[in-house]
Parts: structure tokens; sequence; C-alpha cells
């Protein structure tokens, strides 16, 4: 008798970006009025659940849920431990570097909105990337960080560009998360945690340079190797930034914590938790939770849940419905 042959485990999709931020009622603030964010849910949680989940000893965390378009982004306030700050020298190869890119519809209107609050602009200004470059010929980008120094974009696709649903008739400005962009050391590295370990698929790959790209980046003579990676449901990807000009910036330090404000999550919904943590274990993939956390309260958007990190340290959730 043939046995039933074992579920190939990858992710299917991402649920959310997590931030971790000084004050939830700031950063509501900024996101709702400056990038046109909903607000979904706003609930506290504490636990040795969610201490497990996220290696915090007493962890007591207000999280509020956004959502722009189809994407959400959750908001991590953790009240009884005050996390470190993001470096104010940060830079975008720097290896904690991780942006998300919000979509819109048009790149002027949307940048004057931005630069009437609160932002630290990475960006010269909006930049357009030449038509010499075959993947992303006429995108425009602008870089810049939110009030807790978050690196975030603004991008506006041109109509061979982008997801069809960027093109879609709409009266609002911004549509939705494209990406989360992260800087890494290694691209082969990289791609053998997110395409062979966690099954997502390359979706294209790119080199950016010139002074389009140093103004974008505010690096001078930036060269960077992009590979974009998406689930195997679509949407919401992951991009990795190789930096070859001026090479990789600082490594994530070891101790930084869930708790820390340069702490940035992606959450993967993956279709068989148990057997993909076996897998990441047998491969030597540095865990943040002491096990899988099993939920049981109503108020948990998700029944199993694993925090690891990937082979920089930026932190992935592993979630399964």
């Amino acid at each position: 008798m043939n046995m039933p042959s074992k579920t190939y485990v990858q992710v299917q999709k991402i649920r959310a970006i997590g931030l971790t931020v000084t004050s939830c009622h700031h950063s509501v603030d900024f996101y709702t009025q400056a990038l046109g964010f909903e607000l979904v849910s706003d609930i506290t949680v504490e636990g040795q659940d969610y201490s497990d989940l996220q290696g915090i000893t007493e962890a007591k965390i207000r999280i509020v849920t956004l959502q722009l378009g189809d994407e959400l982004i959750e908001l991590m306030e953790y009240f009884n431990i005050k996390g470190k700050p993001i470096p104010k020298d940060s830079q975008s190869n720097d290896i904690w570097f991780q942006h998300f890119a919000i979509v819109v519809s048009d790149m002027d209107r949307a940048y004057a909105q931005v630069c009437s609050f609160p932002i630290e602009p990475i960006s010269v200004a909006p930049q357009t990337i030449l038509s010499n470059n075959e993947t992303s010929g006429g995108v425009r980008a602008f870089k810049f960080k939110d009030p807790d120094g978050h690196d975030l974009e603004l991008i506006w696709f041109p109509t061979d560009k982008g997801q069809d649903k960027w093109h879609q008739n709409t009266n609002r400005l911004f549509l939705g998360i494209d990406h989360s962009a992260i800087a890494v050391s290694n691209t082969e590295q990289s791609l053998h945690f997110y395409r062979d370990l966690l099954g997502m698929q390359v979706d294209s790959r790119n080199l950016n340079w010139r002074a389009t790209q140093a103004s974008l980046d505010n690096l001078a003579g930036a060269e960077v190797r992009i590979t974009s990676l998406r689930p195997a449901q679509g949407g919401l990807g992951i991009e990795l930034l190789d930096y070859l000009v001026p090479g990789k910036g600082r490594p994530i330090p070891s101790d930084w914590k869930s708790c820390d404000i340069a702490h940035i999550q992606i959450e993967l919904v993956v279709n068989d938790i148990e057997q993909l943590v076996d897998k990441l274990q047998q491969n030597g993939v540095e865990f943040v939770s002491s096990r899988i956390v099993q939920f049981t309260d109503s108020g948990s958007p998700y029944r199993k849940g694993c925090l690891v990190k990937d082979p920089d340290g930026h932190t992935i959730l592993l979630i399964d419905y």
C-alpha cells in the first residue's frame, strides 16, 4: 500500500507586518491621518503564551491592527518594558534596515501629504527609476522614516509594472502594501531560507544603481542587488536588498529583542507549522519562541505561532490557522 506523501511545507501568504512602537496612540494617529490606514482592532494581551511567543518575560502588549487596501500592519506597544530606540544614524545598507512599500495612485499628492507630518526624509525627493532598467523602469519611489524611525517607502507603478490591483480605477490616494524590503548580507544565504526552506518563489531579480538609487537611499554611489519573492498565494511579498556599493552596513545586534523599537516581524501563514518548525530546527535556524505557542483565547487572530530569525536576524512570525 502506498503511504501518503508528506505535505509540501510552504508559506501560503503574508498575513501582516508587525512593528514595535513607543506609543500606539501616536503611531495610530500617524498611520491613519498621514497614510490612510483604517483601524481594525485594538487589544491588550499578556500571559505565558505571548511571553513565550515573543521571547519576553511577562510581556504585556497592546496590539493595534490597521488595514490599508488588502494589507494589514500590527502596531505593538510593550507596556511593562521600555525598548531600545532605533539608532539615529541608521542607513539603508545597515542589515537591520527594513521598510514596507505603500503603493500610491499619485506620487506628487502622496509626497506632499506625508511631508506635512513629522517624518524624516531618507530620499532627497521622489525618484523615477530610469527606463533602461527592465524590471522597474518608470517606477517612482520615496523613502522616509515614521516618527519612531521605522523605514517606509511610497511607491508608484506605471501601467506596465506592479500587480494588476495597483492599476484599478480608484479615488484613493494610498492603495495598499506591495512588499517589505530587508537588507541582507548574502542573497544566496537568504534565498536558502526564504525559497528553499519556506517555499517562497522568486518573482524577479534586479540591479538598481546610478544617481537615482543614491538619491533614493541617500547613499553615495549606491548599487543594490534586489531579489523579489512572493508566497504561494501571491499578494504582499518580500524583497532582499543586497548592497554591493557602499557594501554591507552594520549587522543586527544579537541583543535586540521583540520589545525594541527596531523590531519588525513579518507574519507568514504556513500550511503545516509543526513540520516546518521541525525542518527549520534541522537546518540550524535560530528560534525566538521557546515553543510552538497554541492560542486558545478568542482574541488571537491565529491558532498557532512561532517566532524565528532569518540568517541575518530579521524576525519572522510563522502562524497557522
